[in-house]
């Protein structure tokens, strides 16, 4: 029955009426109601997510010839999953795809969604949640689409180093006007229920309890397809497109050069050849995707999304802190406190000044803005973040954060103040950047219950979470707070207690060989630009502009007085530049002039390989000396930890994935250069010979 084919649908689910006997077909459920309207629903087996796979589509497939055969009045296509309509296509198996036949596959996937596309029945996906890649593609071959509210839409493969596959770059510039299909597939950004409306990507939105009258409309004959316009009429002459394709190119060089990601390059010149015709697009378009599928950037970041989702599972510990004390309404508390609830804690801000209390209130609204939330969930997140000047959140909270100087002394006083008002069994965090960990954990009360969170700045944008243990942190604390992380949308990385960690440990060597560099003599755009030619989304001058130069000052020197190898030394004109108060970015002057906005280096290749690898390798090198250490535990937690932590070159897999691809043997000569150039600072770790 109907019920038997929506009963995972929970709030979404339809009363539809008496019906008869529901049809399966792996993961396909279809039944036809009294009305005669059929319903096809997606229920992919033994997943709590529907993605659109090979299996998928066949048992589409089979749905489709018995619907030829006897068609309803309509067919409406849903999703039996609660939380979202589709999640794309089934990642796991584009590596397996590009090893076979990917054209003859996608071929035939394309000939399931043509079926679809053109059955005599008027063909209705109701969507709500996410649909996202291949699902969106499956809509786009229905003849209307209901959102209902909260619905989006988006085409993510651009962040997987590929464009649509499965008729999306096509069915969306031939739906809306061709530059909005194509921005939102470029960028891979979502459209949500009303942009949709809008762009004439859906043709109702409507809530949940409202969908079977707005499929009845639509049987109807109430409802109109929006127009597409002039302008998508004119997108049809190639004139038109050559100069839309130009501007596209133009933005797209600022942030994806093509040799680092061929796959908006590769969309711009299909849609500017082909979109004057559907059946040309649609056949380049196989070619171009099962050419991209095969391509080191694609597997590269496919292998970055994988790593992505080997952290999620680090923090999918039931998580038990409700209440978080943060302390400390500086710079980072005043992130960490309100990106904390807006993710649905109960959070107390302590600081003894009233000034700070109210910039972070203000910090706040300003991060709700950034993720788009609206007033009332704005008014939300702010009743749950409790400005509290004189700390009574302390007693009551399950999880103390620490947000104070970076100066351990100063630390160790905080805690003296914190230790008696805490509540039994909390848990005291510190979200220090490089401080000794051990050495902070004999000034407080319950050293097993000690361990430190490093937040990256900006908190709402940097996803990593470092969780540092020392030797006497408890298993239990530890599972906590990587739980907590998974509760806060933020990734953890479990490192042990050493110099930097493990992302300043890495980083440090970067940002000081730049001043280097720059003492040198060579200007400080062409250091950028080594780093960002090699794939990184931030030249390290600019990056320490935007850490601000106290801060790496003050990180350089924890690591030049604890680790046993050797530092790059720094010039004394930074610490000068330090005293006069040009700090970088936070200061408004520091190696640039940020008063116009950010630096733009520019893109273009540096003079030698040489400069790229002076800042590369030595960072590398600081993974390697990591992985020895036993501050992380494999190759693939560092690599996931530098492309979220710091933005490592993600089509390059991860700094680890690099150095293997490279070959051990090639990082090991190309140090031993260094060193023999430029001095001991660059000299190979032990690791590369033990693991080559």
């Amino acid at each position: 029955m109907v019920d038997k084919v929506l009963e995972h649908l929970g709030e979404h689910r339809l009363e539809l009426g008496p019906a008869a006997e529901a049809v399966g077909q792996g993961h396909w459920r279809y039944t036809v109601d009294s009305a005669g309207i059929g319903w096809l629903v997606l229920d992919k087996t033994d997943s709590s997510v529907n993605t659109i796979s090979g299996a998928v589509l066949r048992d589409l497939e089979g749905h489709v010839e018995q619907i030829e055969a006897n068609p309803p009045e309509a067919l409406v296509i849903r999703s039996a999953k609660s939380a979202a309509f589709a999640a794309g296509a089934d990642i796991e198996g584009f590596a397996e795809l590009a090893d076979r036949d990917a054209e003859g596959e996608l071929r035939a996937a394309h000939a399931v969604l043509d079926r679809l596309e053109g059955l005599s029945s008027r063909t209705i996906a109701v969507v709500h949640g996410a649909t996202l890649g291949a699902g969106f593609e499956l809509t786009l071959a229905c003849d209307y689409r209901i959102a209902v509210e909260g619905a989006s839409f988006a085409f993510p493969e651009v962040h997987l180093g590929l464009h649509p596959g499965l008729g999306g770059t096509f069915r969306l510039t031939g739906l809306i006007d061709p530059t909005e299909a194509m921005t939102l597939i470029l960028t891979g950004k979502p459209a949500d229920a009303g942009k949709a409306k809008d762009l004439g990507i859906v043709d109702m939105v409507t809530q949940e309890r409202h969908v079977a009258a707005a499929v009845r409309a639509i049987v109807a004959g109430e409802v109109d397809h929006n127009s597409r316009g002039l302008a998508a009429k004119a997108y049809k002459l190639a004139p038109a497109r050559r100069v839309a394709a130009r501007r596209m190119r133009a933005k797209t060089e600022e942030k994806a050069p093509r040799e680092h990601y061929p796959a908006p390059w590769a969309l711009i010149d299909l849609w500017e050849q082909h979109g004057g015709s559907e059946s040309e697009m649609q056949t380049a378009e196989i070619e171009s995707f099962a050419e991209l599928l095969r391509s080191n950037t694609c597997r590269n970041l496919v292998r970055a999304f994988f790593l992505r989702q080997a952290l999620k599972g680090k923090a999918r510990g039931e998580d038990e802190i409700g209440h978080v004390h943060v302390v400390g309404a500086g710079e980072m508390g005043a992130q960490i406190a309100p990106w904390a609830a807006l993710n649905g804690k109960l959070v107390t801000l302590g600081d003894m000044e009233l000034a700070p209390l109210g910039a972070a209130m203000k910090s706040a609204a300003g991060i709700c803005k950034d993720k788009h939330l609206s007033s009332i969930e704005t008014r939300e997140v702010l009743d749950r973040l409790i400005p509290d000047p004189r700390g009574y959140g302390l007693a009551h909270a399950d999880l103390v954060i620490e947000a104070g100087p970076e100066d351990a002394e100063t630390k160790a006083k905080i805690y003296a103040e914190l230790g008696p008002g805490m509540k039994s069994g909390a848990i005291l965090a510190t979200n220090t950047s490089s401080l000794p960990m051990t050495e902070l954990a004999t000034r407080v009360r319950a050293p097993s219950r000690f361990a430190g969170l490093h937040f990256f700045n900006p908190v709402s944008k940097m996803h990593l979470v470092e969780v540092v243990t020392h030797e006497r942190t408890s298993n239990r604390t530890r599972e906590r707070l990587t739980a907590f992380c998974g509760a806060i949308d933020r990734l953890p990385v479990r490192v042990g207690d050493y110099p930097g960690f493990l992302v300043n440990r890495a980083l440090t060597p970067y940002l000081l060989e730049a001043m280097v560099l720059l003492d040198e003599g060579v200007d400080k755009e062409s250091v950028d630009r080594a780093a960002l030619s090699f794939g990184m989304p931030m030249g390290p001058v600019t990056l320490a502009d935007q850490v601000g130069l106290d801060i790496c000052l003050s990180v350089a020197k924890s690591l030049r007085d604890n680790l046993p190898v050797p530092m790059a030394h720094i010039p004394d004109w930074v610490h000068t530049m330090v005293e006069d108060g040009k700090t970088g970015k936070k200061a408004g002057q520091g190696f640039y002039d940020w008063s116009s906005g950010p630096p733009k280096p520019g893109m273009e290749a540096p003079e030698s390989d040489d400069m790229t690898d002076r800042l590369i390798l030595p960072m590398i090198n600081a993974c390697a000396e990591c992985l020895r250490m036993g501050v992380v535990e494999s190759e693939d937690t560092v690599d996931g930890a530098m492309i979220f932590g710091t933005g490592f070159a993600p089509f390059r897999g991860g700094p680890m994935h690099y150095a293997r691809s490279r070959g051990f043997a090639n990082i090991q000569t190309g140090l031993h250069g260094l060193t023999e150039a430029h001095g001991a600072r660059f000299a190979p770790d032990a690791y590369w010979t033990a693991h080559g």
